[in-house]
């Protein structure tokens, strides 16, 4: 039976909102009734999702829909707690704190007496070192920043039931040591660093790449991964060069979001791209934070990635090429990677032609993780296509497509394919 279209309309719009704002929602409730009722939370989030659905159809949005979920929310969280038996010794004082719940007031709370941030509070918390730094880093992506099991995936090269069954255990594992999350004293911030950081870069490729739906970009969610990471590089106890590096990274990726779509929204390929359209804003604090991570002798390879990205966002009009294979090189010897590896074979095919970056992709066939990467194949099909292989390239597309679900990169590789398909007919 088709969906009525009230109730798609109102599955979009929730969906959405969900999005962008469930980790918000997470932690903003997490800091009122404590994290050891994350899972409580979480339930009572998605109470509010379902009910939602329900109503929306048929008594309209709310003027506030963001303030009318975590409500929800709130009120079947007290809901629960007022049955628990342990409720008569913290009811009053959860009950007061509960009613000055704000919509979305990501300020009001302290972190560890110093920072006041409900979101990040999260981040670090699910940055508990009894879990492996994977895990870590795959919890912080699902309950702080509000990814669904496929994004999470994404983010790991993994299948979405490997991850589903990797965020299972690490749940497990916290429950079987008996630890129950909370907001880490400023003295136990450095350990939980590094996964930390991994959460909030991933978050942001998440947002520049969405892996489905109708959004190229999804600049709210890149915004709050910069927002998260400059309070981290403010703070005297996690400021370290390697986050201001991260932070260069972000920012100079940033500057370019606006010049990736056309007037219609559509994909737009760097050398397509208008560059008086970037963000010299964003770029000028870049460079301040590329200078602060200059400090000591680490070189971390978020300092190399945001050396990679300063090559585009500070060119006036052709990107160094050399420079950035260089780089690639520095960073696959510190820290190979599969995905490393196709961005330098991919850069490479842009300084020597594209002959040698399809050889240098092709290289990588055998690596497991860039089987299923859209990205590989996609970029066979731009190397091929410039060769003149008409018919090769739009097989490579046709590859890329069958393992994409964004929905304008789909178009775009859709537009490849029937131009080499053409050509090929030509």
């Amino acid at each position: 039976m088709k969906e009525p279209p009230a109730a798609h309309a109102t599955r979009e719009d929730v969906d959405h909102l969900f999005r962008r704002h469930a980790g918000q929602m997470v932690a903003t409730l997490c800091r009122i009734f404590g994290f050891d009722q994350l899972d409580a939370v979480e339930d009572a989030v998605q109470d509010a999702l379902l009910l939602a659905l329900r109503r929306w159809p048929f008594q309209g949005r709310p003027d506030n829909p963001r303030a009318w979920l975590i409500q929800v929310a709130k009120n079947r969280l007290l809901d629960r707690l007022r049955r628990a038996t342990r409720w008569e010794r913290r009811g009053a004082d959860l009950e007061r704190a509960a009613a000055a719940v704000p919509g979305f007031d990501t300020g009001a709370a302290s972190f560890g007496g110093e920072l006041r941030d409900d979101a990040l509070a999260l981040v670090f918390a699910c940055c508990h070192p009894a879990l492996p730094a994977p895990a870590q880093v795959a919890l912080t992506l699902k309950t702080a920043c509000g990814f669904g099991v496929p994004e999470v995936a994404r983010a790991f090269l993994v299948g979405e039931e490997a991850m589903a069954q990797r965020l299972v255990r690490a749940r497990q594992r916290l429950r079987e040591a008996g630890v129950a999350l909370s907001i880490p004293a400023a003295a136990e911030l450095p350990p939980r660093l590094d996964a930390a950081l991994a959460a909030l870069y991933l978050m942001f490729n998440e947002g520049y790449a969405p892996h489905a739906g109708e959004d190229l970009v999804r600049e709210d969610v890149c915004r709050e991964a910069i927002r998260l990471a400059e309070l981290v590089a403010d703070h005297p106890a996690t400021g370290a060069p390697l986050v201001h590096a991260l932070c260069a990274l972000l920012l100079f990726q940033a500057s370019r979001l606006r010049a990736r779509r056309d007037a219609a929204g559509e994909l737009l390929l760097l050398a397509e791209q208008d560059r008086g359209l970037w963000d010299q804003a964003l770029v000028a604090r870049g460079l301040g934070h590329l200078r602060a991570s200059a400090r000591g002798d680490l070189l971390s390879t978020y300092h190399l990635e945001a050396e990679i990205a300063a090559c585009h966002a500070m060119a006036a009009d052709t990107t160094d090429w050399a420079r950035v294979v260089h780089l690639y090189d520095l960073l696959l010897a510190r820290h190979p990677s599969p995905v490393a590896a196709l961005n330098r074979a991919i850069a490479l095919g842009q300084r020597d032609g594209a002959r040698a970056g399809l050889d240098a992709v092709d290289a990588l066939a055998g690596q497991r993780p860039l089987r299923a990467y859209a990205s590989r194949h996609a970029a066979r099909g731009f190397f091929l296509a410039r060769l003149g292989h008409s018919a090769e390239a739009a097989a490579a597309w046709d590859e890329a497509l069958a393992l994409t679900s964004n929905e304008p990169l789909r178009r775009f590789l859709a537009r490849q394919r029937d131009e080499a398909r053409r050509a090929r007919q030509s």
